[in-house]
């Protein structure tokens, strides 16, 4: 089976995982970044009051999402883009905590995604004094990118893959998590706990 994956990554509006404000998507297939797209989403009524310590992460303001569809309008384009895809995220837990809690929040069905942690492959792999997405991208190749805008987080998540399935020999996820000694998960009802994880 070939380096085939979608890395993603979401922004929150606060504290909430289920506030997603945004998301950031890239395709992978046989080891080359073939599509990528983002949008923003309106936060689940109830967790849509922005604070202001987020948008001084990632700049997206009440105002910019006023017009964006909410996150039950938006699940079906994020499920055709992801396809069967195993996800990939840095941090992932915290991104796996956004789906899982936004379709509780909407009533929605989440789907039972298969996903792989970037963060934990990169301890395995490389030697950083830091585990920070941009340390972890400078060293994968991928450096200079806005930080935490959607898009270009998971653009550096897919390179850090890509770049750490080439350093160990790995020809997909499943092997490169075996060799580099970390877990394959699957979003389910048990997972997720209920305190808010936040975004490396």
């Amino acid at each position: 089976m070939p380096l085939d994956f979608t890395a993603i990554d979401f922004e929150t509006a606060n504290s909430s995982n289920a506030s997603a404000c945004a998301v950031g998507l890239v395709r992978v297939r046989n080891g080359e970044i073939v599509d990528k797209t983002g949008w923003l989403i309106q936060p689940p009524a109830g967790h849509d009051r922005f604070f202001e310590l987020n948008t001084r992460i990632h700049g997206i303001r009440e105002e910019d999402v006023v017009d964006a569809l909410g996150w039950s309008a938006q699940l079906n384009d994020l499920s055709d883009f992801i396809g069967g895809d195993i996800l990939v995220a840095h941090n992932a837990g915290f991104d796996m905590a956004v789906i899982k809690r936004a379709c509780e929040a909407t009533g929605d069905e989440h789907p039972a995604y298969r996903y792989a942690c970037s963060l934990q492959v990169a301890r395995r792999v490389y030697q950083l004094e830091s585990y920070r997405l941009p340390f972890v991208a400078a060293e994968a190749g991928f450096a200079d990118f806005p930080h935490h805008n959607a898009t270009a987080d998971a653009m550096a998540c897919a390179h850090v893959m890509i770049d750490a399935a080439r350093r160990v020999g790995a020809y997909d996820i499943d092997t490169l998590a075996e060799l580099s000694g970390v877990r394959v998960s699957q979003i389910s009802i048990a997972e997720a706990p209920a305190t808010t994880v936040f975004a490396a």
